[in-house]
């Protein structure tokens, strides 16, 4: 109410009789920003065309009056039911028009229509599919139509709810039609240069009481108006089908017309249509007296005020929104319905006046009875309405009936929440406007436009301390099913975030939102989606925390031990790329940008474990607790720690467990975490800070570079069918330049190390890859891989393999990764000459103290296998230690 009576005071609130957007079931106007909500697609309507008989009368000679045969003016329309309200038709003046004579049946007439090349058919072709004979008479210009009568449609005594005129008089104000009175401008063709010749016949059939044009045009001309629809959408008693709905009144109205022979031709087309966002019921355009806002009055301050707001994504400030602004027009306030926000306009019941009240205060100050403002603890109606005002004449002011836009409710909320200006004034200018709002992007034309719209407005009436509401704006894309197709309930193809939430988890849906698309664009949505989702993040970090806790809990590893003085390159590398990371997603994040800032932390998690973790696990591995491990479970701590923080927005849940995990477990009494002075919940803690003097730049575009190099060796390594167990002599490199050739020689024991290769070589000249087997990428990289497997590397070959299958024995017989075994082993002389000769690198990955020829002791529990290698039978048998 303080809102509206400041816009009252300013002259910003005014009543005017315009057509705006109706809804029938719900009985109310809708704002243009509520009608936006509601646009369907490829909606069915009639498209007809329809035949308006012109009157004897003196007219141009082109037009061939005089010659007694019926001349009609062909009109076009998807409204059927609009057509008891014609009282004009209207051409382009200047455009060109036909005078066509047509014959069927032995019955002659004229049919009059627009001859343009902007029309999608010829005039002659057009009306053959309908006629047996075409004749074109004449063509003239549209003016030569301006101002002939014609017959209309329907007798309005019979089918006006309302019957009224546009007054010149007063301004073009609408006034009833007395009884005998002739009203001069109806049923008359009119000049309007709003008439399409690009679809249609280049002929406008104008119903006043159903069209923004139309109204205006009739106000302008002082044209007949018709209202032959109540507010309910419902014909009226006089008609052929009182009562009818209005859109099932389409085809009884068709059918009468054509049995009158004033159809020419019926179709259908789909089209745009809008709906009620509320009820689905369609949206009629309904002449009406209205309350609205004067919002184009602050037009300039609008538009000034967006360009205040920053926007993401950037387009929308001069694009779908700063285009709403551009186009504004008057808000649409008052409703017909019963719940929602009594207008706080009060009338004199004898002269009419009106005053609007802006507070209890000012309400119990005007009214006939005090008291009754005390007792009321609701002001909604109908409590409100029973209250009478005094009037300066003595007369009683009642409540006008109306209800307020729910729309100005949700724009009030910066103002209502502090119950400002009543109250908490000091607090309500310390959080205006706000920092940061978020919500779809049909709320450009819905929340966001209130927001805006209503600061600007009580700035404009010295009520607000400025003319934006808010600074930053996150506006999101909406979610469609997996197919690209918007969810709807008749599709069937509306998932239930509980359902997904009961299957991955609330922060797995989280994680997919927040970095499937950028805000702004649509987003596919399905629980499989986020499943995939959750497989290729959630679960690699999991893995990689699951890998760190197992280790070091086994080597009984302290955070708080002191770092080591110097670090091996991995360990630079990882806490080079953790550090670029957080200033990534900082400055991501203060830019508004979360799903950049997501991205960046997925590719560092999978980095993390398929990089570091994999070429550090014999770091891990290892029995001795030298400084290299010490570095490493370090270096990994660091990383885990820092990306709970990093991800706390993201994924509450899992960042809150692995952080009381690794940092708060001194305050539940587990021995990891061993920080008792850290904030107890990793929400509590303080954003990480990028430390510059552990970013070494070199060293990540090196390490980038060796990871591409990797990749294509792989790929020249799958080409060939050989995996990677096996190892190869040599791998020949071209890089881009001499300084890459350098960097990767630094590198050269972790790419020999990936690729299982024993030597690394440039390539020096066009033939250093000759006889290799090569693979390349489009930037100019290229690998090429000796595989000429030699009997030596054959038989490392063979170890290595041994190796995957003792590790799979001991999965299979429940091991612990730290239980130390015995390996037993039977086959061809084969097997024990590559176990003598690589018996050392067996024990050591496998954790096997002995390694034994022979089968295992009866009842001893050892786990065995009868396998194959190489085509020969081997058994191989595991036993605890």
């Amino acid at each position: 109410w303080w809102i509206v009576k400041q816009l009252w005071d300013k002259g910003l609130l005014y009543l005017d009789y315009r057509v705006t957007p109706h809804c029938p079931r719900c009985g109310t106007s809708l704002s243009d920003g509520e009608v936006a909500l509601g646009y369907r697609e490829d909606t069915p309507d009639p498209s007809i065309y329809i035949k308006f008989e012109l009157k004897d009368q003196e007219a141009d000679p082109a037009l061939r009056l005089a010659d007694g045969v019926p001349t009609y003016v062909l009109a076009w329309t998807t409204t059927p039911w609009t057509l008891p309200g014609n009282t004009a038709l209207a051409v382009q003046r200047y455009a060109d028009y036909a005078l066509v004579e047509v014959e069927r049946d032995g019955r002659r007439e004229r049919l009059i229509l627009a001859d343009a090349p902007e029309l999608r058919f010829g005039v002659e072709e057009f009306l053959r599919e309908d006629y047996q004979r075409v004749e074109l008479v004449s063509r003239f210009q549209g003016g030569a139509l301006v101002g002939l009568r014609y017959e209309p449609l329907y007798d309005p005594t019979a089918w006006a709810v309302q019957a009224m005129w546009f007054d010149p008089q007063q301004d073009g104000r609408l006034v009833t039609v007395e009884t005998g009175q002739a009203v001069e401008m109806a049923y008359t063709v009119i000049a309007g240069e709003f008439v399409s010749l690009s679809d249609g016949t280049g002929v406008v059939h104008i119903a006043p009481a159903f069209g923004g044009e139309d109204f205006d045009v009739g106000k302008e001309l002082g044209l007949l108006f018709v209202q032959p629809v109540d507010l309910r959408g419902r014909l009226p008693d006089g008609c052929p089908w009182p009562g009818k709905f209005v859109k099932d009144a389409d085809e009884p109205i068709m059918d009468e017309l054509a049995q009158r022979g004033l159809l020419l031709r019926r179709d259908v087309i789909r089209h745009t249509y809008p709906f009620c966002w509320r009820c689905d019921a369609p949206l009629l355009y309904y002449a009406k007296p209205t309350w609205y806002i004067r919002t184009t009055a602050v037009k300039d301050s609008l538009i000034q005020g967006n360009e205040r707001v920053n926007w993401y994504p950037e387009h929308i400030k001069r694009g779908r929104f700063g285009d709403w602004l551009n186009n504004n027009v008057d808000w649409a306030l008052s409703r017909e319905r019963y719940w929602g926000t009594p207008l706080p306009i009060w009338q004199c019941e004898a002269c009419g006046a009106q005053t609007c009240v802006g507070s209890r205060e000012e309400l119990r100050a005007g009214a006939a009875d005090p008291p009754a403002v005390d007792a009321l603890d609701d002001l909604h109606r109908p409590y409100i309405d029973r209250i009478e005002l005094r009037c300066d004449c003595g007369g009683a002011m009642r409540r006008l009936p109306e209800v307020m836009d729910c729309w100005l409710d949700s724009g009030a909320m910066p103002y209502a929440q502090w119950h400002y200006p009543f109250e908490n004034e000091d607090t309500f200018r310390r959080s205006f406007p706000a920092d940061y709002i978020c919500e779809a992007v049909d709320q450009t034309r819905g929340w966001f436009y209130t927001l805006h719209a209503e600061a600007v407005l009580l700035h404009a009436a010295g009520a607000a301390p400025e003319n934006l509401c808010f600074r930053n704006v996150i506006c999101l894309g909406h979610i469609q099913d997996d197919k690209g197709r918007k969810m709807s309930k008749s599709l069937g193809n509306v998932v239930e975030p509980m359902e997904v939430i009961d299957r991955h988890g609330a922060d797995a849906l989280r994680w997919y939102l927040f970095t499937a698309t950028r805000p702004g664009e649509a987003r596919r949505f399905s629980s499989d989606l986020v499943g995939e989702s959750l497989r290729r993040f959630l679960l690699t970090l999991w893995n990689t925390y699951s890998f760190f806790v197992t280790y070091a809990n086994i080597d009984r590893f302290e955070p708080t031990q002191a770092e080591p003085a110097e670090r091996s390159e991995l360990d630079r590398w990882v806490l080079s790329e953790l550090n670029t990371l957080v200033r990534r997603v900082t400055d991501s994040l203060e830019e508004y940008d979360p799903t950049s800032a997501g991205r960046a932390i997925q590719g560092f998690v999978e980095d993390l474990s398929n990089w570091y973790v994999r070429r550090s696990r014999r770091r891990f591995w290892k029995s001795e607790n030298d400084v290299d491990k010490l570095a490493a479970y370090q270096s990994l701590y660091a990383c885990l720690v820092t990306l709970c923080k990093l991800l706390a927005p993201f994924t509450p849940f899992v960042a809150e467990e692995m952080y009381q995990n690794l940092v708060c477990s001194a305050h539940t009494g587990t021995r990891l975490g061993a920080d008792k002075e850290a904030p107890e919940s990793v929400h509590l803690a303080d954003w990480p800070q990028s430390d510059p003097s552990l970013v070494d730049q070199r060293l990540m575009d090196e390490t980038r570079l060796v990871m591409r190099v990797v990749s294509l060796g792989r790929a020249a390594r799958s080409r060939a069918g050989i995996k990677v167990r096996q190892p190869l002599s040599r791998v020949v490199v071209r890089a881009r330049s001499p300084s890459e050739g350098r960097g990767l020689q630094r590198l050269e024991s972790q790419i020999l190390e990936e690729l299982n290769v024993k030597s690394l070589e440039l390539a020096d000249g066009d033939g250093a890859m000759d006889g290799l087997t090569m693979a390349e990428d489009e930037v100019g990289y290229a690998v090429g891989l000796d595989t000429v497997v030699t009997p030596e590397l054959a038989d490392e070959g063979l170890a290595r393999e041994l190796v995957r299958r003792i590790q799979n024995l001991r999965k299979a017989a429940g091991f612990e990764i730290s239980d130390h075994i015995v390996t037993y082993y039977q086959g061809p002389p084969q097997l024990r000459a590559v176990l003598q000769k690589h018996g050392d690198y067996v024990r050591q990955e496998t954790l096997s103290e002995e390694l034994t020829e022979g089968p295992p002791p009866t009842g001893v529990g050892a786990h065995a296998e009868e396998q194959k290698l190489d085509g020969e039978p081997i058994t191989l048998a595991v036993l605890r230690r």
